[in-house]
């Protein structure tokens, strides 16, 4: 245990298993793989070490395709129909559009109906697009709607020209949400530069960067590329500090969607976040949200002892723990521990051995003895010559 710099006792061990919730406070000392974590006990005779599943908490989809027939394909004033028959009723709340047009801007009505005599409107003035020239390329051609269980659909593209519709892919998402944390924001600034937003938010610790999320207050269309970044390391000179941030995420920032986006689970304390204008009028961006996912030791406690959460390891490997590799039983309710103060862990006093004579004049006189002894031997030897 010696050998990492901080601990936290854990309290309320009462059976076999148990999870642990990592604290936000842990990951400004991990490591940046979070391979530094151990949970031990310390005995009156030993210490032990309590192996841990390290489990995430994403959102979990389940995702199924649903087969269909196309019925037919007409056109009229209004644009492009085209109808579906799904062989059963199936719950679907999904439809891609694979459209291989380059440049175009529809919009679509979607409506369902259980015997093509009466149709029920789903979308109605649903927006798909596809920009692509030399300052953007981005596509949104995915028609998502509440659960809807029909037999027959029906898709209305509003476009004077035919789309290139090359395939339709309809299907079901099951989705169980994430579960995340929300960051404290200590500040939060937006600076214009050279066509660019630049976006600063500086967190209040060191976390996990899985979700982040733009509040936009224009009400018109926009689309924008926008590059997220971390900030990595910073070196100080004598006239000022020098940022280097890294790429998180390269997205786009646009009107038809929500501007929340995933990102890959960097520690880190500062984003920034560039969104490229162009020739357009700059956005007014008022706010961001921060999230991370919560990490948790599923942990199995085998003796009676004291335990304590350790980390802070430079260099340090991940633990190789049988039930990593394993199908592992764990029990319907696990029951989460709660903590004692953040310690640091005392290292070992390295013992010095005093050093024969601690005071300098005692060397002097040592020297002063020599250079005697040899004054008096060597005018011994010019006698003897002489």
């Amino acid at each position: 245990m010696d050998s990492y710099s901080k601990k936290i006792e854990l309290k309320g061990i009462d059976s076999q298993w148990h999870a642990i919730e990592i604290p936000n406070d842990v990951f400004s000392e991990v490591n940046t793989n979070m391979s530094d974590i151990r949970i031990y006990g310390v005995t009156a005779n030993d210490t032990i070490e309590a192996p841990y599943l390290h489990k995430v908490s994403k959102a979990e989809n389940s995702n199924s395709e649903i087969s269909f027939n196309l019925l037919n394909s007409v056109n009229t004033q209004k644009g492009y129909f085209y109808t579906y028959e799904l062989p059963q009723k199936e719950t679907i709340n999904e439809i891609l559009l694979n459209i291989e047009d380059l440049n175009f801007n529809w919009e679509i009505t979607l409506e369902g109906s259980q015997h093509q005599k009466q149709w029920f409107t789903i979308l109605e003035d649903y927006l798909i697009l596809s920009i692509n020239n030399d300052q953007t390329n981005y596509s949104f051609t995915t028609l998502k709607f509440p659960d809807a269980n029909y037999r027959y659909y029906r898709i209305l593209i509003r476009s004077t020209e035919k789309p290139n519709l090359a395939s339709v892919t309809i299907s079901k998402k099951a989705k169980k949400a994430a579960e995340y944390r929300n960051y404290n924001i200590q500040s939060f600034k937006v600076s214009q530069e050279e066509k660019k937003t630049i976006i600063d938010i500086e967190l209040n610790k060191r976390v996990p960067l899985n979700l982040l999320e733009l509040t936009v207050d224009d009400k018109i269309d926009y689309y924008r590329s926008i590059s997220i970044q971390y900030l990595a390391d910073s070196v100080k000179t004598d006239k000022r500090f020098y940022y280097n941030y890294r790429p998180l995420a390269t997205r786009t920032l646009s009107s038809m969607e929500n501007n929340s986006y995933q990102l890959p689970g960097t520690l880190a304390t500062k984003v920034r976040v560039i969104v490229v204008n162009n020739d357009n009028q700059p956005l007014k961006i008022s706010g961001t949200n921060v999230k991370g996912y919560v990490h948790t030791l599923t942990t199995r406690f085998t003796e009676p002892a004291t335990y304590y959460l350790v980390y802070g390891k430079q260099n340090d490997n991940f633990p190789n723990y049988d039930i990593t590799k394993t199908t592992v039983s764990l029990p319907d309710t696990i029951t989460k521990l709660n903590f004692g103060s953040v310690e640091k862990i005392p290292k070992p006093q390295t013992e010095t051995t005093d050093p024969l004579f601690e005071n300098k004049w005692w060397l002097w006189l040592i020297i002063g003895v020599i250079i005697v002894l040899l004054g008096y031997f060597t005018i011994g030897m010019l006698k003897k010559e002489l």
